[in-house]
């Protein structure tokens, strides 16, 4: 283990988002705000970043395991930094509550302790909501798409970092792939932002719930979300584009490409936009009795659903209050989430496909034992040791979340508070059912489950692998 370039890349990575914290600083500057949350986090993350940064290091081999181990330091050490401002702001009770809405931010989950959204300053409010935006492609993406020379071979970051269950690169440098996902993702950022701007919303507010959705995160600078504003066509703009980021980055790449026969094969995107259509007719059918007419049933029953199996999390409805039946399916969307290769979270729905078609190819072989049947994704033949890795995360992932909601137990709370809680951290969703649906929050939890609770956000956006390989033995062990 070459600890001491992992600790140099951790010091360079933070002193980078000591310089992003200016911007939240120039926005509190301009609405007259005081800037010292942000000064004083500035101070402290650079004390902590430059010596780190360099440290002299004897080799500058960077493997798999080092890469693992880097990634999932980054994330728990964002977590930690990303809370100062909100510490220092004096807005939050404890700094578990202020780690809570960083790790909560950056692995774009969208969970919050906050009662009243409203009382925070513009400055810490954006903050909040750009830690979406950072936290959306990856903070290591973007590191690599800045600064094309690490020292250290950043495939192996970016591999670990990367949500699905194949890694894949754009361009063969992995540099490029970087440079042309921000590009993508800037400019899909910056058409919400505009689109947003000329319905009516005001540039802040267009900024905020733009941040928030490029990065399916869910936080707003309203208490009642996007549904503060009853602006249908608002609505409408944030649950397409919520969609639009939670399809595969390569998808776009292949249109930018010409290359239309290869996006339309694409199995996760047709299973995804099948399931986006089935959810909602269901839903808007179940839910009828609720609403005046049919148009508004489609209306909150196409946004919930699109804020939910992206992962979002904005709320223009309380969910809570629906038929079980909606809310049931509302759960299952949860645990699928978006594609492979998106900011989204959720197992990702190549994963669900390619269980799916594991379950059918083993009844066949039941059925027809000496049939020999692949497995097949996009037209390829899966292959083995793919299914095998998605068999094994899918297995964790139920596991985690069910630890997690048997710790959060302890806080005496109903079976599903704890349940969807763990499920919705782990799925990096955002609101869950009951008190913590999208009118409640997270605040009445005690300090041990907002700690785990985090650790959760965490290992779903990083997708389990680097925070078990951080705290396994195994990887610390010499060779």
């Amino acid at each position: 283990m070459n600890i001491k370039l992992v600790f140099k890349l951790l010091g360079r990575i933070l002193s980078m988002e000591a310089v992003v914290l200016v911007l939240p600083m120039a926005v509190a500057l301009i609405y007259r705000e005081s800037p010292m949350p942000f000064v004083w986090s500035i101070l402290i993350i650079l004390c902590i970043g430059l010596p780190l940064s360099f440290l002299p290091t004897k080799s500058k081999h960077f493997h798999v395991r080092e890469g693992f181990v880097s990634v999932g330091l980054l994330w728990l050490a964002t977590g930690v930094v990303g809370g100062l401002p909100f510490y220092f702001s004096g807005y939050f009770n404890s700094f578990i509550d202020c780690v809570f809405e960083a790790s909560s931010g950056f692995t774009t989950t969208g969970a919050t302790i906050l009662t009243n959204i409203e009382a925070l300053p513009y400055g810490i409010l954006f903050w909040r909501a750009f830690t979406h935006w950072l936290g959306g492609m990856g903070v290591l993406v973007l590191v690599t798409a800045i600064v094309p020379s690490l020292g250290v071979r950043p495939h192996y970051l970016t591999q670990a970092e990367t949500p699905g269950p194949v890694f894949s690169k754009l361009v063969p440098k992995q540099s490029q792939t970087s440079k042309i996902l921000y590009q993508m993702y800037f400019a899909l950022t910056l058409a919400e932002v505009v689109l947003l701007r000329i319905c009516g919303l005001p540039l802040y507010d267009a900024l905020i719930h733009s941040f928030s959705t490029a990065g399916t995160g869910g936080f707003s600078n309203r208490n009642l979300s996007v549904g503060a504003y009853g602006n249908p066509t608002a609505e409408i703009i944030i649950a397409i584009f919520a969609l639009l980021f939670s399809l595969n980055f390569g998808l776009y790449f292949l249109l930018l490409q010409r290359r239309f026969k290869e996006a339309l094969k694409s199995d996760e995107a047709r299973f995804f936009l099948l399931l986006v259509a089935g959810s909602t007719a269901l839903i808007t059918i179940n839910i009828m009795p609720i609403y005046e007419n049919v148009w508004d049933s489609l209306r909150y029953a196409f946004f919930q659903v699109a804020s939910i199996i992206s992962t979002t999390g904005f709320a223009t409805a309380d969910f809570v209050l629906w038929p079980h039946f909606s809310q049931m399916i509302l759960v299952i969307l949860m645990f699928c989430g978006a594609c492979a290769g998106s900011t989204g979270g959720g197992i990702k729905c190549s994963r669900v496909v390619m269980l799916l078609r594991s379950i059918r190819r083993e009844l066949h072989r039941i059925a027809h034992p000496r049939s020999v049947e692949v497995v097949r994704l996009d037209g390829k033949p899966v292959e083995e040791s793919t299914l095998h890795s998605v068999l094994v995360f899918i297995g964790f992932y139920i596991l985690i979340i069910l630890t997690a909601a048997l710790v959060v137990s302890l806080d005496n709370v109903p079976f599903d508070i704890s349940f969807s809680a763990a499920l919705t951290c782990v799925s990096n969703v955002g609101p869950g059912l009951s008190t913590i649906g999208p009118s409640g929050n997270f605040s009445a939890f005690s300090p041990l489950s907002k700690v785990i609770l985090s650790l959760c956000m965490i290992i779903g956006r990083l997708e389990i692998f680097p925070i078990l390989v951080l705290f396994s033995r195994h990887t610390w062990r010499r060779n």
